[in-house]
């Protein structure tokens, strides 16, 4: 393609073309031309000519795309500080650039960076522009979003109703950054554990976009995914199923079978499959998945990483424990060369690694990678941020594993105590903390204790997340145990019985966890008749 008649018309049709190849996820074609257009916008128009640095901006969103963030960092970085140079600190083309580069730093998990610069932008835009400005807005709703990332839910949603009501009144009730911004309150309050508010959230966005948008529109696509993952967390899997087939489908037509949008649909849908037991069927899935991102994306994306550890966790689920093992390891090197031993992505796999350990009771290895990703969390993240308060958990499990059974007490009461403060005492986070204590209780043969925090939890989560959601079933199970452990046998029987119907009912008779608790169930139901019910 020749650049050299009529330059400005080539250079903006070529940066258009650039553009649609990146929207189809053909990321090094639409490198190609950057590059280009880059090279001669600086010949014809000058390095600091308005359409040469949007260029650059273009060409550092596709680095992120492939997740070359420090170079797509270089690019940020110079081109915001050109643009402060020419435009001055306060124009809406240096706050776009201040906004991205923060983004930049997000992916790699630099999040105090992040939200400095965010809150710069927010601020200025607010005395620059206004309140009610769209800019203003959308760099409140990007606080928003590291603020979800650091844990920090109840700021993030003061300002997500902030922005949601705003852009109503300025917008209108069907506009689509309204409807992003109900999108995004329906996160948090799923983050909160506020699984119906959410849903009935994403249920209305979902129907004003199909109404507006289209049934086939990237946008009604992607609300209808969330509403699955938040379907999937409520263990309503079917449900979860239904949509995201439904939008893997769609996406399979509409952008094809290699479109990083599809295969997240594809992976979506392996995840769900763990979730109800069907790990073949999520294997084949995530190696479909992994296979095709190697392919287009690369080894070294961070995308491709994720699906690899992904695919370790299904194996390990599967007992293939040195496959599991192999992949991890790998997955680990490779993450530390290209995103930082400090990357979250990095530390989940370390994480990840440890659990796999403990499966082979390789307790010494497991504490070690436990205790350095739970310093690293620590210094990184903060003491608070519920990632840091899984690795004290972890490494409370190891400790238990290992029979260092004080030790593990000590941290998961640390752990169940701050979560009562930061997520409130019924956020399911939380029961989930108080639930590992009394196993811990259990193990150490304190059943009584044990016995009252399993009721308090199985309550608690029968009011917060329904009596049929499969922790709740997991509850009754646990509790059942500790009626049997403690001589009360006809208790034990009529609450697993309990439980296994509606294991049944809700999860099907061949999950993992049904078919354990049946067994369970039988083996005490043989054995009924030899025993008398022991409690006073």
């Amino acid at each position: 393609m020749s650049m050299s008649s009529h330059p400005s018309w080539t250079l903006i049709s070529t940066g258009n073309l650039a553009s649609t190849y990146w929207k189809q996820g053909l990321w090094k074609e639409a490198e190609e031309l950057l590059v280009r257009v880059i090279d001669r916008s600086k010949q014809v128009l000058g390095p600091e000519h308005r359409d040469t640095l949007t260029s650059i901006a273009n060409l550092a969103s596709v680095y992120t795309s492939q997740g070359r963030w420090k170079e797509a960092e270089v690019l940020g970085v110079q081109l915001m500080e050109t643009r402060k140079q020419v435009l001055g600190q306060e124009h809406p083309d240096t706050l776009t650039s201040i906004a991205n580069l923060a983004s930049t730093y997000w992916e790699q998990g630099r999040w105090n960076e992040s939200e400095e610069l965010e809150v710069q932008v927010m601020n200025t835009s607010k005395r620059v522009l206004g309140e009610e400005h769209p800019e203003t807005l959308t760099s409140i709703a990007n606080l928003l979003s590291t603020y979800c990332t650091q844990g920090r839910w109840n700021e993030a949603e003061f300002l997500g109703v902030q922005v949601m009501e705003t852009r109503k009144q300025v917008l209108g009730l069907e506009h689509p950054d309204t409807l992003t911004s109900i999108a995004s309150l329906a996160t948090v309050y799923m983050n909160q554990g506020r699984w119906k508010e959410s849903e009935e959230l994403k249920l209305h966005v979902i129907e004003t976009r199909k109404r507006v948008l289209g049934l086939e529109h990237p946008d009604t696509l992607t609300i209808t995914a969330n509403l699955a993952s938040t379907y999937n967390r409520q263990g309503r899997w079917k449900e979860a199923e239904e949509l995201t087939v439904t939008v893997m489908v769609t996406r399979k037509q509409a952008l094809g079978l290699e479109h990083p949008d599809t295969l997240t649909s594809i992976s979506s849908l392996a995840s769900i499959y763990d979730s109800q037991g069907r790990w073949t069927e999520a294997e084949d899935l995530k190696v479909q998945v992994m296979e095709t991102r190697k392919r287009v994306l690369g080894l070294e994306h961070p995308d491709t990483l994720i699906i690899m550890s992904n695919l370790a966790s299904t194996y390990g689920k599967l007992g293939r424990r040195k496959e599991a093992e192999a992949l991890e390891l790998q997955v680990i090197k490779t993450s530390k060369q290209v995103l930082g031993l400090k990357h979250p992505d990095t530390l989940i796999s370390m994480a990840n690694l440890s659990t796999n350990y403990k499966y082979q009771e390789r307790w010494k290895e497991a504490v070690e990678l436990d205790v350095q990703v739970l310093q690293i969390r620590k210094q990184v993240l903060g003491l608070e941020h519920p990632s840091t308060l899984q690795s004290i958990a972890n490494l409370a499990s190891t400790y238990c594993n290992q029979g260092r059974v004080k030790e593990a007490e000590e941290l998961e009461v640390q752990v169940m105590e701050t979560k009562k403060r930061v997520f409130g005492l019924d956020h399911p986070s939380t029961l989930d903390s108080i639930a590992e204590l009394a196993s811990t209780y259990w193990t150490q043969g304190r059943w009584k204790k044990s016995e009252e925090l399993q009721v308090q939890v199985m309550d608690a989560r029968k009011r917060v997340l329904g009596g049929e959601h499969p922790d709740t079933l997991s509850g009754m199970a646990n509790l059942a145990n500790t009626y049997h452990v403690q001589g009360r046998h006809a208790e034990a029987r009529e609450l697993m019985g309990e439980c296994v119907m509606l294991m049944e009912k809700v999860i099907g008779k061949e999950h993992p966890d049904t078919v354990t608790t049946a067994q369970t169930l039988d083996e005490w139901t043989d054995q009924g008749g030899e025993w008398e019910d022991c409690s006073e």
